[in-house]
């Protein structure tokens, strides 16, 4: 029994795509398989077929998702989309799949006896918690345009989770979160809707300078934050538990100077 593999791109609209073309393959659905990128090791009798990204299909896609199994189903299968693993095409692709043959297609994410279902469950809830984490330990600061400007490194794509956030409470200010993983700007004017754009692969920082306020106030929270613990009751465990190392270097009280 041949296998088919269809090589999408590691994208929404890319994995959206392959789940679009893998129905108009008219196969058992065993038989077909989604990867991101090429794989390594090409398997023995097995046929493999690259997807280019279609806005239309992906839509399609998108607006029976949303109609048969609603919108948190929905929003989780983005969140599962967004995360890092190399899986996730496959995963959500045989979710859709067991969830169309259901019926009650709106109970898909209770089905966890499912490895698939499971499996969209537990990347939707991983990226959640880091996005939660990002709005929680996100640090803005201005610049001498007066522009807010906040940099990030998550594992997972959660820019798309966390500027909404933002947009809604600062709705009148010029800011800007730079995902320096993937090198990707979240650009918010005032008063406008916020927009991504992908930037170049340099260090954005070093053509911008903080501005003279910016400096000051920050050097008077590190100094703040760093005086009033009480050195008898410091818990390492514990604050790493709360506030993951890796989350730190962004942060403007645990940098060495916060003046740069």
């Amino acid at each position: 029994m041949e296998e088919y593999y269809l090589i999408c791109e590691d994208s929404l609209e890319g994995i959206f795509t392959g789940i679009y073309d893998a129905y108009l393959k008219k196969k058992p659905h065993g038989q077909i398989h989604l990867s991101l990128g090429e794989d390594e090791n090409y398997r023995l009798f097995a046929a493999y077929e690259s997807c280019q990204p279609d806005e239309q299909k992906a839509a399609r896609v998108a607006a029976t998702i949303i109609r048969e199994f609603g919108k948190e189903t929905y929003l989780a299968i983005c969140r599962a989309l967004a995360s890092e693993k190399p899986d996730k095409g496959e995963a959500v692709y045989k979710t859709v799949v067991t969830g169309l043959s259901m019926k009650d297609k709106r109970d898909i994410m209770g089905n966890l006896a499912n490895p698939y279902i499971h499996r969209v469950f537990e990347l939707a809830r991983f990226t959640a918690n880091e996005a939660h984490y990002h709005v929680e330990f996100l640090r803005f600061k201005e610049l001498e345009n007066k522009i807010l400007y906040a940099s990030m490194g998550p594992k997972n794509n959660v820019i798309t989770f966390i500027v909404p956030h933002f947009a809604d409470r600062l709705p009148l200010e010029n800011f800007v979160i730079h995902d320096e993983v993937r090198n990707i700007f979240a650009l918010h004017p005032a008063r406008r809707d916020w927009y991504l754009v992908s930037g170049e692969e340099k260090d954005w920082r070093t053509e911008h300078t903080f501005s003279e306020g910016e400096k000051m106030y920050s050097e008077l929270f590190s100094s703040f934050f760093h005086t009033i613990a009480i050195k008898e009751r410091n818990n390492y465990g514990l604050q790493r538990n709360m506030l993951p190392i890796r989350y730190r270097r962004y942060m403007t009280e645990f940098q060495e100077n916060s003046s740069i």
